[in-house]
């Protein structure tokens, strides 16, 4: 429980500290919102008070951090300068479609990239490991904006295949529209989880305890599954949290390459039109993912591999 409770005060204070980040980067940004508000008009010195204040722009700093933070905290992130609605209307009309698209690539980042390290982990040396590493190299080298130009043009071009533009209606439809997506996404990361699987795997390999498994008679599949395959999941348990910032900011080019309404195209045009509150959640929103996600791996690592319990307990 002490355990729990330290994770849990450290991703509070995490939290907190990005939260003040988030909030006061805007103010080292050029550009006003005003301006952006009031669409180049030149307005009376009335005018420009009274949109001021209707945003709370006028409040000191500090005030405005602490009026935002609350807030927040209730899931309310203010005003959109751009779309003139609840930031969270926003944000909740795009989230599905990047939740999907972020889902759909996982699995497919986790069933390529941890079949592709195994199979180079088991073959070690031979002809198929160093075919796997040298694809796994090839995919390395594929940037996300440019693989899904690739795809776009053999699948939904030539092929016909998937569609080329938008989210589609409805759960199997929008299916249909993020599977080229997903892959272009999913390219980089599939790279990244199957070379930290091969390393750990083969690194297991070696290890005594499984030549004392294998020497007393175990079968090979459960040799792998138990004793080499369970005690490599620490690194790759350690990436994933990586993996879920990675994929969320990722997401903004290929996104935009398929003309998906995404929080990611979203971020891009909140930027480009200085809507800091549309920014600051969004942001918040994917800085809030990566920890917590850390923090659920650091408690169920011990779970998974009991002996980095035991090690934290002697140390």
């Amino acid at each position: 429980m002490r355990r729990v409770a330290g994770k849990l005060g450290g991703l509070a204070l995490t939290l907190f500290l990005a939260s003040l980040l988030v909030f006061f980067s805007r103010f080292l940004v050029p550009g006003d919102p005003v301006s952006f508000l009031l669409r180049g008009r030149k307005p009376s010195p009335e005018a420009v008070a009274q949109v001021t204040a209707q945003y709370g722009l006028d409040l000191p700093p500090w005030q405005q951090y602490l009026n935002w933070l609350g807030g927040a905290l209730t899931g309310d992130f203010g005003r959109s300068l751009q779309y003139r609605q609840d930031v969270s209307t926003v944000i909740g009309e795009r989230l599905p479609v990047t939740l999907m698209l972020v889902v759909m690539s996982g699995l497919l980042i986790a069933i390529v990239g941890l079949s592709a390290g195994v199979v180079a982990a088991l073959n070690k040396g031979r002809p198929l490991d160093r075919l796997t590493l040298i694809g796994l190299t090839v995919l390395s080298a594929i940037p996300s904006f440019v693989g899904s130009i690739v795809l776009i043009a053999i699948f939904a071009v030539q092929l016909g295949w998937f569609p080329t533009f938008g989210s589609g209606q409805g759960f199997g439809d929008m299916v249909s529209h993020l599977v080229l997506p997903s892959i272009a996404l999913a390219i980089v990361f599939v790279v990244l989880v199957g070379k930290v699987t091969r390393s750990s795997m083969v690194e297991q390999l070696g290890r005594e305890h499984v030549e004392v498994a294998t020497s007393r008679g175990l079968k090979r599949a459960t040799v792998i599954r138990r004793h080499v395959f369970r005690n490599a999941l620490g690194p790759i348990l350690t990436v994933s949290g990586v993996l879920v910032a990675g994929l969320l900011v990722a997401s903004t080019i290929v996104e935009a390459a398929f003309g998906l309404a995404g929080i990611g195209s979203l971020l891009v045009q909140s930027v480009d039109r200085l809507d800091f509150p549309v920014v600051q959640a969004i942001v918040m929103l994917v800085v809030t993912a990566f920890v917590v996600v850390n923090a659920i791996v650091d408690l169920a690592e011990p779970w998974i591999d009991p002996r980095s319990a035991a090690g934290a307990s002697a140390r």
